[in-house]
């Protein structure tokens, strides 16, 4: 072994304790690159095997009812590889407790079904004209159902007995979701039952017909071409709603997670290592500062300008091929372990994991690039320093009075300890600014999960009190007269109730569309509380159309566009109206309207599709047997739901804080010993004058203090511009996040950022006890 060499391993020693702190950081860093990058790459490659096994529709278009000669002229559209029928429906389920309320979903299926094929998990498919049931594996699970029990569905009046023949997973139902409200899974609240096609038909009324019909196509490329011709095809049957794969709401659930992970996974490790490479550049830099005797000697023994400019760079090499060694190993067996655990959440019942050496070299690459750099810049002083002049120590700097000197009402009222760290703090302003950052990042790091936390809360607080003001919300199976609220009157003690519309159309701006639900209510609503982008209540207006404020953003709509309705709806035409105002909707897509203009513009009037209530009478419990009432959904369900949601947010949001917290302590770690060392001979002369090493302490202790305040305060600002960028990242057409930070989450940030601190500097304490002071007087190269 050389031996620069030699003398390399004995740096790495002497320095072992900064140097296991950046190499954590880089090993952090790339622990998390490596893991998510794989896990989420295989999650990807998995569902799109899964896909492709269970042969997933690429077109789903529903009816009221369409005749099956239908899909004969669905098979004629150029494009169309396979089409199929089926029924489906939403209804009640009777469970043991009676005041237990469980909604299933019917799905038929035949014997020679090939698209949305399921994957039985357990027992066997079911056989034509049987009342057997297949239950999906969710739903199963959450309520215990095993093969051979029976289930109670309760279908137009009549309760059947099903026999639990299978149970399987659905490509469909990944994710669990009853509509785009539901926002989460409530697999003990709602399931699928798959039954027999002639089990459908017989007991919905639908001889020789379907309300559903399922496409895929030859060619993925162009689906929404086909999809339009489809459309033209089948607008003389009345289609409620079409849309693609894309759309599908389990499908964009999966693909909004997915484009999360990515992007977290290309900037979060980025953070890290940038973090890193600039503590090795300081580091280098005053380690440089220190040895330069000992690099005058080594030139003048004859090794080149360029030989010892490596020595050093090899340093920060070092820390990153060992990190990246570290990060990748940890990274690749969590990556495996994040893949069960995501195919397990969205109920992928396979796992194809292959192991991408692609994310190995980037990892090893971004770690050499960065610490190289880091090197480079850290080590450049080295190719300064002549042999002849490193003989003499480095003269020092000029010191001087400082501003605060001169402001005699202060500086005497301050005693010798507060001088000197201030003096310090003055002159040593890099230092100062480099720690203050650090801090700063610190702080805005943490805060992200504090506020996450809140900013989740808030969606379904917002949503379900605040927006959405009901206890009930009561949708028809059809849309029926509006005296039917008189009826509803007559059975549920209601304290309010207005009559509702709630149909999907295709809102078209420009080349941008989306199926969305528009609800027409009375523009005095007392169940919505409509509030427009700046914060404002607002009323419906008479005429035009308002917008949730995620539906407006993915069609780039503006308050005083003209969008297209595009009605699916028999002898209807499309009509143009103006938005006239964006509206704050923090889960779902959703355009609103007067209920009056809804009818006469868009369907026929007098027609409801359903109710909202206010009551403390057992409504559930009286208007569930009551015939083309669909569904009975209940706000208090929905926060209970959010409640078990938010103990799972709890595990991802310490999982932050721990990074936050590893990356305040070893940037206040290594300032700190940096300072240290640097300030070896002046700490001597105080012990000499009498200080003992506890009075040091404080005093390092007391610069790190001022450097935590002024990081804190910096770090609001930024905390807040990284909250807005995650608002613009992680908001979608299906929920909004905004971040608001409260007084309470600035001052828990804080609190946090200084335990890290502290922690931190504690670390140190041990590096001052063992200092030589003597030495360092004998001597100043350590």
């Amino acid at each position: 072994m050389k031996r620069l060499d030699l003398r390399l391993l004995r740096l790495i020693k002497n320095s072992k304790g900064q140097f296991i702190a950046i190499t954590v950081l880089v090993i952090v860093g790339l622990t998390i690159y490596t893991a998510l990058s794989t896990a989420i790459v295989n999650l990807e490659d998995t569902l799109n095997y899964y896909y492709d096994e269970t042969n997933f529709a690429d077109i789903f278009v529903q009816f009221s009812k369409v005749p099956e000669s239908a899909l004969d002229k669905v098979r004629s559209v150029n494009g169309v590889k396979e089409v199929e029928g089926r029924i489906v429906f939403d209804i009640q389920m009777k469970t043991d407790d009676s005041d237990e309320k469980v909604k299933t979903r019917i799905v038929s299926i035949a014997d020679n079904s090939i698209i949305n094929k399921l994957y039985i998990t357990d027992g066997n498919n079911i056989e034509t004209k049987s009342k057997d049931a297949i239950v999906i594996e969710q739903f199963a699970k959450a309520r215990n159902i095993r093969i051979n029990d029976t289930i109670k569905p309760y279908i137009e009046g009549r309760t059947f007995n099903l026999n639990v023949n299978g149970i399987s997973a659905s490509p469909e139902y990944v994710y669990l979701m009853e509509n785009e409200q539901s926002f989460l899974p409530m697999p003990d609240k709602f399931g699928i039952i798959f039954v027999s096609q002639e089990f459908a038909r017989q007991n919905f009324g639908f001889k020789d017909s379907y309300n559903e019909i399922l496409i895929t196509v030859k060619d993925r490329e162009h689906v929404d071409r086909i999809k339009d011709q489809v459309e033209k095809v089948l607008k003389q049957y009345g289609v409620k709603r079409i849309y693609t794969r894309d759309e599908q709401l389990s499908h964009r659930m999966v693909s909004e997670e997915i484009k999360g992970v990515k992007q977290t996974s290309s900037t979060v490790p980025l953070i890290f290592l940038g973090v890193a490479a600039i503590i090795i550049a300081a580091m280098l830099s005053r380690m440089i500062r220190n040895d330069r005797m000992s690099i005058g000697v080594l030139k003048a023994l004859g090794y080149s300008n360029m030989s010892v400019f490596m020595h050093y760079i090899k340093y920060s090499i070092m820390i990153g091929l060992i990190g990246s060694v570290f990060g990748i190993v940890l990274g690749t067996i969590l990556s495996g372990n994040m893949a069960k655990l995501y195919t397990q959440f969205f109920n992928i019942p396979m796992l194809k994991f292959k192991f991408y050496y692609g994310y190995i070299f980037s990892a090893i690459s971004l770690s050499i690039i960065f610490c190289t750099i880091a090197g480079i810049w850290g080590a450049r002083r080295v190719l300064k320093i002549l042999p002849a002049e490193s003989m003499r120590p480095e003269p020092p700097k000029q010191g001087g009075r400082v501003f605060l000197d001169k402001i005699d009402i202060l500086w005497s009222n301050l005693s010798f300890s507060w001088k000197m760290v201030l003096r310090n703090i003055l002159r040593n302003k890099k230092r100062f600014l480099f720690i203050t950052l650090g801090i700063a990042m610190t702080y805005a790091i943490t805060l992200m999960p504090a506020i996450m936390n809140a900013a989740i809360d808030d969606i379904f607080i917002n949503h379900y009190s605040d927006f959405q003001k009901m206890d009930y919300n009561i949708n028809f199976s059809k849309p029926l007269s509006i005296n039917t609220v008189n009826d509803i009157k007559h059975i549920v003690d209601v304290e309010k109730i207005e009559p509702k519309i709630e149909f999907p159309f295709e809102i078209v701006y420009g080349n941008s569309k989306i199926v969305a639900n528009i609800i027409g209510v009375y523009s005095n609503t007392e169940f919505y509380g409509f509030k427009n982008i700046n914060g404002q209540s607002i009323d419906l207006p008479s005429e035009g159309i308002v917008l949730s404020e995620g539906l407006a953003r993915f069609i780039g709509v503006h308050k005083g566009d003209k969008v297209k309705i595009k009605t699916f709806i028999p002898n209807k035409d499309d009509v143009y109206v103006e938005v006239k105002d964006i509206i704050k909707q923090s889960l779902g897509t959703n355009g609103y309207m007067n209920i009056d203009a809804m009818s006469s513009e868009l369907l026929d009037k007098n027609l409801i599709t359903g109710v909202y209530i206010d009551s403390a009478d057992d409504v559930k419990g009286k208007l569930e047997d009551i015939k083309n009432i669909s569904s009975i959904q209940s706000l208090y369900d929905m926060k209970s739901i959010f409640e078990q949601f938010m103990g799972l947010m709890m595990v991802s949001i310490s999982m932050m804080v721990l990074f936050a917290g590893i990356l305040g302590f070893v940037i206040v770690y290594n300032s700190t010993i940096m300072n240290i060392a640097e300030r070896r001979l002046e700490f001597s002369s105080l012990r000499v004058m009498g200080f003992s090493k506890n009075e040091i302490f404080k005093i390092v202790s007391k610069e790190n203090a001022i450097m935590t305040v002024a990081g804190i305060i910096f770090g609001i600002p930024l905390g807040q511009s990284m909250l807005t960028s995650l608002e613009t990242v992680f908001s979608t057409e299906i929920y909004t996040i905004e971040m608001n930070p409260s007084l309470y989450s600035y001052i828990i940030t804080a609190a946090l950022t200084i335990v890290f601190v502290v922690l931190a500097q504690l670390a140190t304490y041990k590096k001052i006890n063992k200092l030589d002071f003597i030495e360092a007087l004998k001597n100043r190269i350590s």
